[in-house]
């Protein structure tokens, strides 16, 4: 069992440019650490989910790219930044000018990183453990980096996140065409070629696309 999570992270990752969004470091999870080299059983065995936390996901890159040059996007408004992972499009939101920012994933150690990670780029974010489909706490704003990787929870993503974009809401998606990736609702806003670690993507750069949810 893992008890202090902060120093775990810490030992376990290094602080790292990320590739498309090279504005922001985060503390990732690379050739060079021993996390890299654990498999699932063995992280099941010290306690640790899948450290979803510890890796640039090209859906997150590009998602972070568009905030960054497009901060008319989220500035001044009220952002939530779903499954968020090492915080990436939340800190990326932050300093377009997002008014609050609220990152939410259900790891409590992706918690801890957005904490780490938001603090190494001088930026504040709420981050929490809570579960917001379903709930409307009235942001302006919602971002899902990578959500689109399985049926269940891009199903249970878009029951909840169409209806928002109906009422008026912005969401974006950055996907770089996962198999579950719903075309027929998303309008394309930009395209990148992002740079990808090979052992997760199977190449080295993942053409990605962000896109709104049209209802």
């Amino acid at each position: 069992m893992i008890l202090d999570r902060a120093a775990f992270i810490r030992d376990n990752t290094r602080l790292l440019v990320v590739p498309h969004a090279p504005e922001i470091r985060l503390h990732l999870a690379d050739e060079a650490t021993t996390l890299w080299q654990k498999t699932e059983e063995e992280l099941g065995a010290i306690g640790l989910p899948p450290p979803f936390w510890a890796f640039a996901w090209a859906g997150g890159q590009a998602l972070a790219r568009y905030v960054l040059d497009h901060p008319d996007s989220v500035a001044g408004k009220t952002v939530l930044d779903v499954a968020t992972g090492s915080g990436l499009v939340a800190i990326a939101a932050a300093k377009a000018g997002a008014a609050h920012i609220h990152a939410v994933d259900i790891d409590a150690f992706a918690e801890v990183a957005v904490a780490l990670n938001a603090a190494e780029n001088g930026v504040a974010i709420a981050a929490s453990t809570l579960d917001p489909t379903g709930s409307d706490d009235g942001w302006n704003v919602i971002l899902a980096g990578d959500i689109c990787y399985q049926r269940d929870m891009t199903e249970a993503m878009l029951g909840w996140l169409g209806p928002l974009a109906e009422a008026g809401r912005t969401v974006l998606i950055g996907d770089p065409g996962r198999t579950y990736l719903p075309r027929d609702r998303l309008e394309k806003l930009a395209e990148y070629e992002v740079p990808v670690t090979r052992a997760l993507e199977d190449l080295e750069i993942k053409r990605t696309g962000v896109w709104r949810l049209i209802g």
